[in-house]
């Protein structure tokens, strides 16, 4: 699979399968096929890098190594062996397979990773080690067997600059989806009343100066024998497409949270675009200049400690909402839809559930303020 083109899923929470499709879309990929956890395109080895390097929203990119129907673990490592594992990976490569088996005859997820394993290491040669950083994914569903290459490494939100991190925080693939399914496109200055480690506000910034999301990290395709270094370099060396220089701001009551935040925006290069105040919230000023969104992921599920704190706090966002912000849109994520009534806000939208590290969350989105 060194040149054809091929299936490529990347993931992402379940639910927000179409936002990240509609980014795909937007950033010029072919062919984008939601599913269930992620969405499947269709190209080559310069799309697995592009997509790693630039798509805010996927957890993983995974490459479709091959495909087949099985029933049995003999035919599995026929079938394995015959895959071009040896156009993958260099001699000696640290590998690891993962499998899952679901509604299938082969049953047994290590028996299934067992067979694949011994196909890697006999035809390229590689070093079987649970403790490598190259995954193979194998996928049994129905009898259908899919075998995937993990070419992200560690999941996509480590994006390589967010050392200080608040309590809970959120993942910046899932706080870019969730700005991207309420309709914000870096043209609009965004305001977090409860940022935490400025995550939303890092990720608004970041999309408003073009800049790519995986500029700072490495990923596992680098290691593999289909990489080609100055192609890469040649991609990730291009120069960013700001589209605007509006101004995302960040609010805590948390002192620790607001230097987090700060230091953060720096290591992201966005510190020119971004502004960190302490504050509690019923003390939140209206900025100056044109309205834009207020978008915040307040406490909720394991978070919540004082449950009548929490449900003032929920309140008082309301109020300042509609006291101050007029022209402004909201836009909040919660588990919980007394929580989400508690504002007083009229929702014009809400989410279908989300999955978000065991929780079902919904995000919950107002049109303009009167």
């Amino acid at each position: 699979m060194t040149q054809e083109r091929f299936d490529i899923f990347l993931t992402c929470p379940p639910g927000l399968e179409s936002a990240l499709a509609s980014e795909l879309a937007e950033n010029g990929f072919a062919k984008c096929r939601p599913g269930q956890g992620g969405v499947t395109i269709k190209g080559g080895w310069s799309d697995v890098w592009r997509a790693n390097l630039q798509i805010r929203g996927a957890t993983r990119v995974l490459a479709v190594v091959d495909q087949f129907k099985t029933q049995h673990l003999n035919s599995l490592a026929q079938h394995a062996r015959q895959t071009p594992w040896q156009t993958l990976f260099h001699p000696g490569t640290p590998v690891k397979v993962e499998a899952t088996c679901r509604k299938s005859r082969i049953y047994h997820d290590g028996a299934a990773a067992e067979r694949v394993s011994d196909a890697i290491a006999r035809t390229a040669l590689a070093e079987i080690s649970d403790d490598a950083d190259m995954t193979v994914r194998v996928r049994i569903d129905h009898d259908e067997v899919t075998l995937s290459l993990d070419t992200s490494g560690e999941p996509l939100h480590k994006r390589g600059y967010k050392q200080a991190v608040a309590k809970a925080p959120l993942r910046e693939t899932l706080a870019a989806l969730v700005l991207r399914e309420i309709g914000y496109d870096g043209r609009a200055p965004l305001l977090d009343p409860m940022c935490g480690s400025g995550t939303f506000v890092i990720e608004a910034a970041q999309l408003a100066a073009g800049l790519a999301p995986g500029r700072a990290r490495s990923f596992a395709f680098e290691r593999l024998a289909t990489f080609d270094r100055n192609a890469f370099m040649t991609l990730r060396n291009q120069p960013p497409h700001a589209r605007s220089q509006a101004i995302c701001l960040g609010f805590d009551r948390d002192p620790g949270a607001i230097r987090m935040s700060g230091e953060n925006a720096e290591r992201a290069e966005v510190s020119d675009l971004t502004q960190f105040s302490e504050g509690a919230l019923k003390d939140l000023a209206r900025p100056d200049g044109a309205p834009g969104w207020v978008v915040t992921n307040p406490p909720y599920g394991a978070r919540i400690g004082d449950k009548s704190a929490v449900f003032s706090a929920y309140k008082a966002f309301g109020e300042v909402m509609r006291e101050r912000f007029s022209g402004w849109r909201a836009a909040l994520i919660t588990t919980d839809d007394k929580m989400a009534k508690a504002t007083g806000l009229a929702f014009d939208t809400i989410s279908a559930p989300i999955d978000h590290g065991g929780l079902k969350i919904r995000i919950y989105v107002t049109g303009a303020l009167k």
